[in-house]
């Protein structure tokens, strides 16, 4: 295993083939990876599937000589890292009965329909704002990283990070009265 690797990675051009017999050479290791990560199989075994996705999507950013398994292991990881936030932002609680009640929203009526009308302000500003600022701040708002949002808009990650803070400093100036 070990002598097949070195092989593949003395090479500066991989082919899809031989990149690929890398990359399954390696899936035992990613697996328990995986399961330390999550703690369910079920977890495991889909952020597997998005690591192998992902490091085939990105297969031409590996640079040969380097640790092969170090650069899948840190994919994961940033997955992982990923989803928890998205998972930790997206934690809200629904009432899913007739009476349709917010739930963590507050301790009064009062306060929750104080929160319901500075939501759809706040949304209301959102989409205002024009698609170059609203679609890097909404992303980087869902949990995508920076560069994770440059390769998507295909434009440089300091690009992003000066729209994202621009985005921020619009919403703050036109919800000033809400503050």
């Amino acid at each position: 295993m070990f002598n097949l690797c070195s092989q593949l990675l003395n090479n500066n051009h991989m082919s899809t083939l031989e990149f690929n017999q890398m990359l399954s050479v390696h899936v035992p290791y990613l697996k328990s990876f995986a399961l330390r990560f999550t703690k369910s199989l079920e977890d495991s075994e889909d952020l597997l599937q998005d690591t192998t996705l992902k490091a085939l999507r990105y297969k031409n950013h590996f640079v040969s000589g380097t640790n092969f398994r170090g650069w899948l292991y840190t994919i994961m990881k940033n997955i992982f890292i990923n989803n928890y936030k998205r998972t930790k932002l997206r934690n809200t609680i629904t009432d899913g009965s007739d009476n349709q009640y917010f739930l963590n929203q507050g301790r009064s009526g009062e306060n929750t329909i104080a929160s319901q009308l500075g939501e759809k302000e706040i949304r209301k500003t959102i989409m205002a704002l024009p698609n170059d600022f609203k679609i890097p701040f909404n992303l980087f708002v869902e949990g995508y990283h920076y560069d994770e949002i440059a390769s998507e808009m295909n434009i440089p990650i300091g690009t992003v990070k000066s729209r994202i803070f621009n985005a921020r400093k619009k919403l703050m100036a036109e919800l000033a009265d809400f503050r």
